[in-house]
């Protein structure tokens, strides 16, 4: 079955940068779209980036020129990279796929998560 394995979070200092990483194995068809989600104890879970399958991005407001998403359509694998970090992106970060299967249906799939924690 279709999983998703996130890596690359943890602990830095305000200002650094941290790479996550998403790959996607198993059978996936039609994504539409992948992006990064997170969510910080006492909030709502957020879209932060988000990339379609034409290419377009978008970016909450919060992380604009400080974050970017990317992808590798060959190794189904999304990536954000995360620069100027703020101890208020410190969150959980989820990784979301997302598309149509052959049967019509739409489909998500979300990753375990992975701690990111900036600290000042």
């Amino acid at each position: 079955q279709v999983q998703l394995v996130e890596s690359g979070g943890g602990l830095v200092q305000a200002g650094g940068s941290l790479r996550l990483s998403c790959a996607a194995s198993g059978s996936i068809f039609n994504i539409n779209a992948m992006g990064w989600y997170r969510q910080a104890p006492g909030n709502e879970r957020e879209l932060v980036a988000a990339i379609v399958s034409g290419g377009s991005t978008n970016y909450a407001d919060s992380v604009k020129g400080r974050f970017t998403i990317s992808r590798d359509n060959a190794k189904n694998t999304v990536y954000l990279q995360m620069n100027s970090l703020k101890p208020e992106d410190t969150a959980v970060y989820y990784c979301n796929v997302e598309g149509t299967n052959w049967n019509g249906r739409k489909y998500d799939y979300w990753g375990q998560g992975t701690q990111v924690t900036v600290s000042s």
